[in-house]
């Protein structure tokens, strides 16, 4: 995993996107890497809730156009369609993650960072779909993720006018949750995560893909998976200790996880 750096700090694992001197850009090479870091992340069991940054002052500043420029249509699709099933991957990850947007994500860096389930962001990040001004479509779900995050309007806005914004307009359009000075990103990131951590990690885990189930089908279809994730919590001695605790008025201070 030459391009993904992967470290554990007790139950977070941290993902670090390391091509500094490609600002991080993505090619056939980091997105393998990236793909093999998300295995070993989730067959560890130590770890609860991921962290997902860029290493130097980019998170990920697109795809490789070095690579891109002389693709064939058939070759383009293939890197597209490789590219969405690793995002597709990291949506639907069975533990939560946190994208920690340190600086530039733009084009597929920003699709990668819409993948994740929470988008902190530095003072210092930039955030866009700039592929129309290359003569390109966003190709790793650009045009199916910013349109459900920011709305149709925004996101078209954003997408055909290639526009780059700053971490606070993104804020303003809720494509990402909260901003803080550089210095903190990462600190404010190991809290949240760290608070994710301390619940039931069943629940927490039923809860993400009760909410990514359902933002892909209708409300029928949605309550009924999350009825399904609600009795399945109801099997769990996590569910049977807390709710004793709390008739008993106490707290459970800590999840078996089971």
């Amino acid at each position: 995993m030459a391009f993904v750096d992967l470290e554990q700090r007790g139950s977070i694992g941290i993902l670090t996107m390391n091509r500094p001197e490609a600002l991080n850009a993505l090619n056939d090479q980091v997105l393998r890497d990236l793909d093999a870091a998300l295995d070993a992340v989730e067959a560890n069991d130590e770890v609860l809730v991921v962290i997902l940054t860029g290493a130097g002052r980019s998170f990920v500043a697109g795809a490789d156009i070095g690579q891109m420029k002389d693709f064939t249509s058939v070759q383009a699709k293939k890197f597209g369609a490789y590219g969405n099933s690793v995002f597709l991957k990291l949506e639907n990850f069975p533990k939560p993650v946190i994208a920690a947007v340190n600086g530039f994500a733009l084009g597929g860096g920003c699709e990668l960072a819409m993948s994740c389930d929470i988008r902190l962001a530095s003072e210092k990040a930039k955030f866009g779909q700039p592929e129309v001004g290359l003569g390109i479509t966003p190709g790793f779900g650009g045009t199916q993720r910013l349109a459900r995050i920011v709305g149709v309007s925004n996101a078209m806005e954003l997408i055909l006018t290639a526009k780059v914004i700053k971490a606070e307009e993104a804020k303003e359009m809720g494509l990402v949750s909260h901003v803080y000075p550089a210095e903190e990103l990462m600190d404010k990131a190991m809290e949240l995560a760290q608070a994710i951590a301390a619940n039931a990690q069943v629940a927490v885990r039923q809860s993400k893909a009760a909410i990514r189930h359902g933002l892909q089908t209708d409300m029928y279809t949605g309550a009924a998976f999350e009825a399904e994730a609600f009795g399945l919590c109801f099997s769990t001695e996590d569910q049977k200790d807390a709710m004793t605790a709390f008739v008993n008025k106490d707290k459970v201070t800590s999840f078996k996880n089971r």
